[in-house]
């Protein structure tokens, strides 16, 4: 399964880190599978870092609102649990809103935002971390976080562009997916 396409011409100064298809839910015969690119910035700890992930649901039941809602749900918590692998503490989640992805076939995504602390050197350095989740015949998943000193308004507005160009990997839209070149 290949990852979801991210526009080669945003990802200046991020390096893909990795590549990974897993399932991260699996209770009888409903399966998901998730193919995702995770980049990160070259910068001192803490790392900004973007991911984007495809979903594939099995069987097949196609994006409807219960199961969106709860995709959602279970992306913040896997969300969550990834920011707490890389030493993110304190989450608090801020906020949910809605965010207009570039793909037109795409709906608008839900973008959830979290506060935390990463530590550094001894010492706790403010993190903001954002989820995007929408569809487009199947879910999309994308985000990143990012500490939240100087400059960081760029980077949240570098992560959201990263997020809003993000389309299915048979999408003509100048993206990488698995196969395509990288920087």
């Amino acid at each position: 399964m290949e990852p979801p396409a991210v526009p080669r011409d945003r990802l200046d100064g991020w390096t893909l880190v990795a590549e990974t298809t897993e399932r991260p839910f699996a209770a009888g015969p409903v399966s998901v599978t998730a193919a995702t690119t995770r980049y990160e910035r070259e910068s001192p700890p803490p790392r900004p870092f973007f991911f984007a992930s495809r979903l594939r649901l099995s069987p097949d039941a196609g994006p409807n609102p219960a199961l969106t809602r709860l995709v959602e749900s279970r992306a913040r918590e896997g969300f969550r649990d990834r920011l707490a692998e890389r030493d993110i503490t304190g989450l608090e989640h801020r906020d949910d809103r809605s965010l207009a992805v570039d793909d037109p076939d795409a709906s608008r995504a839900t973008l959830s935002t979290f506060h935390g602390r990463c530590a550094v050197d001894g010492e706790r350095v403010p993190v903001e971390a954002l989820l995007a989740v929408w569809e487009r015949g199947e879910y999309l998943l994308a985000g990143g976080a990012y500490p939240t000193g100087d400059g960081f308004e760029a980077t949240r507005q570098e992560v959201l562009a990263l997020v809003r160009g993000v389309r299915p990997p048979d999408s003509a839209n100048g993206g990488v997916g698995s196969g395509g070149s990288r920087r």
